[in-house]
């Protein structure tokens, strides 16, 4: 009698949890902002931006605006294979990379792990706070829904490429290309791209022109995966692979 309690007890308790998340989806699918104003619309600013600079003196920086037709193909894809792979084939989540990141989270006891698509990333800049929560990832799974149904491809990649943080007060590939390299993005190497790509995990912390072992290991990583891709050849890996050992050689 006790266990049939108990099972009764443990399956009312996931069927409660079940559906107060179901509520909390709708609820936030009902209250979800158009997104429809993306299709035309450039962002000049962003949510992340405006609480980044709260409190400050200053105002956050205006976006530097440039189509996705002037950002070279090649940084486009090693953008797409260093942060989100699946991109062009998931509808907005990744969701064998949730799983992924659920399981390494309850495994360590923590956060540690988020997961996030490239369009998961629009949307937590455009709209939310970096507070971590349940809910909060529960809007931005909707966001990012609703987001990859309304928005070309393209147009989502456009839009990252244009806010995403590449450095402190550096937002777009524009200003990171002109900060960094003092190039426009068309004018960038192909090293110089890996070490752009390889620091968006953490652009704060770590610096495309200051190589440290874990810019120089996600640059490696990185580079093996657009030859794996076959989006280089064995020829450019060698010597963009020989560039990036100078370049940490003579940088550490």
């Amino acid at each position: 009698m006790k266990i049939k309690r108990l099972v009764f007890f443990l399956g009312f308790n996931a069927i409660s949890y079940v559906l107060l998340i179901l509520c909390v989806v709708i609820y936030f699918n009902v209250t979800a902002p158009d997104v429809s104003i993306w299709k035309t619309t450039n962002p000049t600013v962003t949510a992340y931006m405006l609480v980044k600079y709260r409190g400050q003196k200053r105002k956050p920086p205006r976006i530097s605006w440039i189509p996705l037709r002037q950002i070279p193909k090649l940084f486009q894809r090693t953008v797409v294979v260093a942060e989100d792979a699946s991109f062009w084939g998931h509808h907005g989540i990744d969701w064998f990379e949730v799983r992924a990141s659920l399981e390494k989270n309850v495994e360590k006891g923590k956060f540690l792990r988020g997961g996030s698509t490239i369009t998961q990333q629009v949307v937590k800049n455009l709209y939310l706070t970096p507070k971590k929560s349940i809910s909060r990832k529960i809007r931005e799974w909707v966001l990012a829904l609703k987001l990859d149904k309304t928005l070309s491809k393209r147009r989502i990649l456009e839009i990252y490429f244009n806010i995403v943080e590449w450095g402190p007060g550096i937002f777009g590939i524009k200003a990171a290309a002109g900060s960094y390299f003092h190039k426009t993005p068309a004018e960038l190497s192909l090293d110089e791209m890996v070490r752009l790509a390889a620091v968006l995990p953490n652009p704060i912390r770590m610096n495309p022109t200051r190589m440290n072992y874990a810019l120089y290991w996600r640059s490696k990583t990185i580079l093996r995966r657009l030859v794996r891709f076959h989006f280089i050849d064995e020829a450019e890996y060698r010597n963009c692979l020989t560039t990036l050992n100078y370049f940490y050689n003579t940088n550490r």
